[in-house]
């Protein structure tokens, strides 16, 4: 254990303070220039486990031409580092502030850092958009060092590199749903960039996308909007009309209108991304791919299922030609098309493209990961759509609890699973058993979105749905009532959502006239 390392150090010399500094200067003096370059190194590192390849990364660009592992066993030896495991270090914290206190001593000292940096950039940069189980295992250890490279010794990343740290870390967590762990690095990331470069360049374009997704994500759509704008303004001046952030940028605010229900404008921003990516990239790019997607998504929203299918096909195949049949992305396609199939009551074409995205996930991204868990509630979606409720029940419970394991409690996900099985147990006339759910949810959207959310308003009414099957009339009509002037605010009136509203309140309406 560390502990023992410090105790080992302190029966060297007394246990005071001095008597525990007078004992690391006696192991310090004794050590080669080598030996010492090296701890100063390690000294960098946050106190957590140290995979050895980061240490050989830091040293390769630091340019410590020496003996590294030889140099290691000498400071194990020494007290000043801890061996965890084959080829796993740590420092304990008392020895490494003494160890820092020596590395500004250095003539080197700057150098170290910022090889130190250019190492933490690496991994950044190794961590993939969409991390599979294996990407997020290997870069583990590394996320409390790479931390460290963003904050403690921000001043010695180049202006290149400055902002890759942030984007390394939001994309680990992101990459995992955990969008609450990711914001504040974005967060961050667009601080450190104005604080460099102004608020007037490309990076800060960049952090104020990444920003905006984060709050999509979270369904913090008024907060997202803004950014997004700003972020497409921003490129446009900085990098032209014609640029791949530019159309990035397009893609990302019609993702968002997309979600608000503004399908026109989604729509044209969508069509302009696909048409500059084509021109900029070629027909043939994994961008090109997911612009076909999106923009299938959304004709899926509107019920264009032909315009849709033609898309979502294209899209698969292209990215199985250009990632291979064994990719996350890949799974998201097969997941999609199986959307498509279950909107037209197509639930043999839609079921086998389901099972074969679920499998892939659980294959590239292990049996606990979000992914998983919405491709467990969209199986169970079909399901239900089929009348096999004892099929769809155990897969609806197993998204639930994955989604609390994964994001807690509180969580959009988690309502969303919870609305879900409220649905199954009100389509088997199970009221009691769903009444409790579709409250739960609803104030989990509440307070978690606001109480005017379109979200929001579906949860009324779904409830209302709920006490309308019952015969409960006077208890649904108020909600029905609360949903619809949501929609019409929020939405518009011409969305389906508030047709639907609107038309679900009419026929309570009839239903109750004598």
């Amino acid at each position: 254990m560390l502990a023992d390392i410090f105790a080992r150090l302190q029966k060297q010399a007394s246990t005071d303070e001095s008597g525990v500094a007078a004992a690391f200067e006696l192991n310090w003096q004794s050590l080669e220039p080598e030996a010492q370059k090296l701890a100063c190194l390690l000294s960098l590192f946050a106190l957590a486990p140290i995979p050895w390849s980061l240490v050989e990364s830091a040293a390769s660009a630091s340019h410590l031409e020496f003996d590294l592992k030889a140099n290691c066993t000498i400071l194990v030896e020494r007290y000043l580092l801890q061996e965890l495991a084959e080829d796993t270090y740590q420092t304990h914290d008392r020895i490494r502030e003494l160890l820092q206190q020596k590395l500004e001593k250095l003539a080197e000292v700057n150098e170290l850092k910022r090889g130190y940096c250019q190492a933490m950039v690496a991994v950044a940069k190794d961590i993939p958009q969409t991390p599979t189980l294996i990407d997020i295992t290997q870069a583990t250890l590394a996320i409390p060092h790479l931390g460290e490279a963003a904050t403690v010794y921000q001043a010695w990343l180049s202006d290149e590199h400055l902002i890759s740290p942030f984007l390394g870390l939001g994309r680990f967590y992101e990459g995992q749903g955990a969008y609450e762990q990711a914001l504040p690095w974005y967060k961050q990331s667009l601080s450190a960039a104005r604080k460099r470069f102004g608020d007037e360049h490309p990076d800060v374009a960049g952090s104020l996308n990444n920003l905006a997704f984060i709050y999509r994500y979270q369904a913090r759509y008024s907060e997202a909007e803004p950014l997004f704008i700003q972020a497409l303004e921003m490129r446009k001046r900085l990098l032209g009309d014609e640029h791949l952030f530019v159309a990035t940028s397009l893609n990302n605010l019609a993702g968002l209108y997309d979600s608000l229900g503004r399908y026109s404008d989604a729509e044209n921003l969508y069509i302009e991304a696909l048409a500059m990516r084509k021109r900029l990239l070629g027909d043939e790019h994994p961008y090109v791919a997911t612009s076909l997607n999106n923009l299938a998504l959304l004709y899926d929203s509107l019920g264009r299922y032909s315009d849709a299918e033609n898309l979502f096909i294209e899209a698969l195949k292209m990215r199985e030609r250009l990632l291979g049949d064994e990719h996350p992305i890949v799974a998201t396609s097969l997941n999609n098309l199986a959307g498509l199939y279950k909107s037209q009551g197509r639930y043999s074409d839609a079921e086998p493209l389901y099972i074969q995205a679920l499998k892939m996930r659980k294959r590239l991204l292990g049996d606990e990961h979000l992914f998983v868990a919405t491709s467990l509630n969209n199986l169970a979606e079909l399901y239900k759509s089929q009348g096999r409720y004892s099929d769809a029940e155990p897969l609806y419970i197993q998204a639930l609890e994955m989604r609390k394991r994964l994001l807690g409690d509180e969580h959009l996900f988690v309502a969303t699973s919870l609305n879900n099985l409220a649905e199954l147990y009100k389509s088997q006339g199970r009221y009691s058993d769903a009444e409790p759910l579709y409250i739960q949810a609803l104030e989990m959207r509440k307070g978690l979105l606001g109480d005017e959310h379109p979200i929001v308003a579906s949860s009324l009414n779904n409830l209302a749905e709920l006490y309308k099957s019952q015969g409960r009339y006077s208890d649904a009509e108020p909600l029905y009532i609360e949903a619809l002037a949501i929609a019409e605010k929020r939405l518009g009136a011409n969305h389906p959502n508030t047709i639907t509203f609107r038309k679900n309140l009419e026929n309570l309406r009839r239903n109750r006239q004598p």
